[in-house]
């Protein structure tokens, strides 16, 4: 006669229901894999949720909301785009503070779509769920603001690609135009710069 060990009560339940018994040997070590599979699975699925994209959006300052919200308007008013996204994580960024309340803005940043159509209005995080079976969309910006607002000169620039489509060629114009903008404020270019990663 053996104990029946309960590590997880799910494993129970599922192996009730599918009218299967293990052997007094291997149940406990079974039980256990089951339920680290199942711990893994919910950690995975917490890591994904809209809500840690949308915390990762509260969480940046101000000038870099200013050009997601630029990058998100622009992948709204196209017509082939036909899910919300919102914004899913920052793979690097700049600020050139060039004096009297103007700073050089430089933000590359993913996407991620949702299963809410763009014409959600007002979409909350909680019930428009990430989609995992469309590609991400890598974007950059470039702007200039002047008190914390995008000024119109420079005209900002924005560039978001389909994360499959992104070249090195693309990447490499995107750092060119950041230069442009960096060294026509007099101050460091991106190679100088110490931005944040």
């Amino acid at each position: 006669m053996w104990v029946r060990v309960h590590m997880c009560p799910c494993v129970d339940r599922i192996s009730a229901r599918q009218n299967r018994s293990f052997s007094p040997a291997v149940q406990p070590a079974q039980k256990e894999m089951s339920c680290q599979l199942l711990f893994l699975l919910l950690v995975i699925g917490a890591c994904l949720s809209p809500a840690e994209g949308q915390a990762a959006y509260d969480q940046l300052p101000d000038l870099y909301k200013k050009g997601v919200d630029l990058a998100l308007e622009q992948i709204k008013s196209h017509s082939s785009i036909r899910h919300h996204f919102f914004f899913f994580k920052t793979l690097s960024k700049s600020n050139i503070e060039s004096g009297f309340s103007v700073n050089y803005i430089y933000h590359n940043f993913y996407l991620k779509p949702t299963k809410c159509s763009k014409d959600t209005v007002n979409p909350n995080p909680k019930k428009c769920p990430f989609r995992n079976d469309r590609p991400l969309i890598d974007c950059a910006v470039c702007y200039k603001t002047h008190s914390g607002r995008v000024e119109s000169d420079p005209k900002p620039y924005l560039n978001c690609v389909h994360k499959p489509a992104l070249t090195e060629d693309t990447k490499a114009k995107r750092e060119e135009h950041w230069n442009k903008m960096a060294y026509s404020s007099g101050g460091t270019t991106l190679l100088g710069s110490t931005g944040e990663n």
